[in-house]
Formats: C-alpha cells, structure tokens, sequence
C-alpha cells in the first residue's frame, strides 16, 4: 500500500538511502535543501545551501541540489544545480568539489548521479538549474553531456546526444547504462564498452503517447534485481521491463521526480511534486553504490520475495554487490545468492 510520509515541500526530488544512518535524504530544490527523513521522525533539514551557495540571490527557479547518492565510505555526494558541480559532504561537514568544468567551461547544472561498482561515477548535466535553462546566456557549454568521473579524478565526456538528459542508473549488471531523456519523453539504453564508455543509445521507451494529458517530463530512475526500471514520469512511476515493455505505473496525478530503494531494499521511496511516499514491493533495489557492508552483528535479515530461491555456501565476501545479475547478501559467514528460479546447488 502506497503511505505518504511526509509533505508540504515546493519540489522534492534525489532521494538517496543512508544504510549507515537508516535514514533517507532528498532535495527540496526551490528551497535549496536537502532533507532527512527517519522513521518514528518527522523530516527536517539536513543541509542548508545545498545547491548554491553564494550570497547574491539565484535568479532562477532551481538553486538547489538534485540527485543524491552515497559513496563507498558513507559519505554524501550530492548534484547542485546553483553551483553548477558535484560536492561530497565531508564528515566533518565540510564540503570537497570532486567536478564543477569540462575542458575548463562550467559544467550546466549536474542532475543525477550513479556509481559504478568500480568506483567510477557517472552522471547527467542538463541546464535545468540555469535561470534561463538552454538559453542561458551563462550557459558555456553547446551541449548537454553524460558524464564519468574516474576514481583518480579523469572526467570522459560519454555522450551529446541526449537533448536533456535527466535520470541515470545501471542494469544489474552494469552491461547497460539507461538515461531518460526529458526534452523528448523518452528513456535510453546504452551498451557499457570493456573500457566504461558507451555504445551509442538506443530508445528503450517512448514515453510520449502514454504520457499525453499527465503532468511532469521523463524523469529520474532505479532499477531492481531484476532489471526492471522504475521510472519517474509524467503523472507518477512507469515500471519498464529491461526489453523496455510497460509493465505497469503507480499514478499519482501530479508531476513525480524521482524514486530511491530503501530500508530492507524492498522499499522503495517516491518523491512527487510537494509529497515523499514509500511502498513496500516484492521486489529489491539493485545495488547502484558502492558501499561496505556493516558487521554481521548488525547486518538486517533480508526478505526475499516468494517467487525466489536462496541457496548458502560457506564463505563470504565483504560486501553487498551486484555481479552478473545476482544479488549477494553476506549475512552469519555465508554467502547467499539470490537469482529467480535458481533451483540445485550453489
């Protein structure tokens, strides 16, 4: 069942789940906040400025920050429109710029975010968060690019062909990477080459016949166990099989901008216009972050769905990942693998 959990905000959107901290932050854009919201706790601002930070006024409608995510260490990484870059959150509070220029012009207005389980980060730049979005007159750069910034700092241009590109994450097996495209109401796959580039895109979906007559554009996305994309869109969340098939959508009314696994991983958080929702699915989250697990002693029991069958060995490995389309769960010095239909031995 669909549970609103918390509202009252101008444009909620890039939610992220903290596992460190089993709580959920998202931006609140107009407003140039991030938000954290806990369970048995009502929200409250997490961080100030989060997008901009200067003190002469934003002229715009979209000083803030976007898409969240987390990295290997916990730390919160974060796309900020205003500032035009991509900032970490130190744990002192403190804030490390880890891009803001390609080839020396500013970037537009970084939107979402995803890491690779290499470590490398992969992200969307649309001119979203400019006052005057693709005619801005500080606008530097001609195109809106897709984006890898390498574990040692190298920053790849990967594509120019997505008009607006908004929403990005991987299949489970990191083979594909998908990028909706807001401009054109549609969601894209691209082939990953050996070397992390990109093949050229091919349309997954053409979201502009289903979307007629709803509010909102293409939108950010998350992909389960399954390969399964949950795609926010116009008047709520598409669900697109990995053939790009609609298999189904949770309508809201009302433009939704984004969605985040969380808690158990079955959870998964919506964040449409002004309201956070969660809903609890039989389904899990891929794993798109790279993150240490925590000691087994506090590591959560999974619950799988029905349709799946779990086998143990006795080993483990360090870290909860996604490889070749299984889901490993370390969890009392086992290591468990977890794939639809698995029947024998592992």
């Amino acid at each position: 069942m669909l549970e609103k959990v918390a509202e009252g905000f101008t444009w909620a959107e890039g939610p992220g789940w903290s596992h460190e901290g089993q709580y959920l932050l998202f931006s609140d854009v107009p407003n140039n906040a991030v938000i954290k919201w806990k369970a048995g706790v009502s929200s409250s601002v997490f961080l100030k400025a989060s997008g901009y930070s200067r003190t002469k006024p934003f002229k715009g409608r979209e000083p803030g920050s976007n898409g969240l995510t987390f990295d290997t260490e916990g730390r919160l990484v974060f796309c900020q429109h205003g500032d035009r870059r991509i900032s970490r959150l130190e744990k002192d509070g403190t804030r490390t710029v880890l891009v803001d220029n390609y080839q020396g012009k500013r970037l537009n207005s970084p939107n979402d975010l995803v890491y690779k389980s290499n470590g490398d980060l992969y992200f969307t730049d649309p001119p979203f968060g400019r006052p005057q979005t693709f005619d801005d007159p500080a606008k530097e750069l001609p195109f809106q690019g897709v984006y890898r910034l390498t574990t040692n700092g190298k920053l790849t241009l990967l594509t120019t062909e997505v008009k607006a590109p908004n929403g990005i994450a991987f299949s489970p097996d990191e083979k594909k990477l998908y990028v909706a495209d807001s401009a054109r109401s549609l969601w894209l796959s691209f082939d990953l080459k050996s070397d992390g580039t990109l093949s050229a895109g091919k349309v997954l979906f053409d979201g502009n016949e289903v979307s007629k007559g709803r509010l909102g554009v293409a939108d950010s996305l998350k992909v389960d166990v399954n390969g399964n994309i949950f795609a926010a869109a116009p008047g709520g969340i598409y669900i697109l099989s990995p053939e790009g098939t609609l298999l189904g959508r949770f309508d809201l009314g009302t433009a939704t901008g984004n969605c985040a696994w969380g808690e158990d991983g079955s959870t998964l958080f919506i964040t449409s216009n002004s309201i956070l929702y969660r809903i609890r699915l039989n389904t899990r989250g891929a794993g798109t972050t790279v993150r240490m697990a925590p000691a087994i002693a506090q590591d959560p029991v999974p619950v799988y769905p029905d349709n799946y069958k779990v086998r143990e060995q006795d080993y483990w490995i360090g870290r909860r990942t996604t490889d070749g389309g299984h889901l490993h769960h370390r969890t009392g010095g086992k290591r468990r693998r977890v794939e639809e239909g698995i029947v024998g031995a592992y």
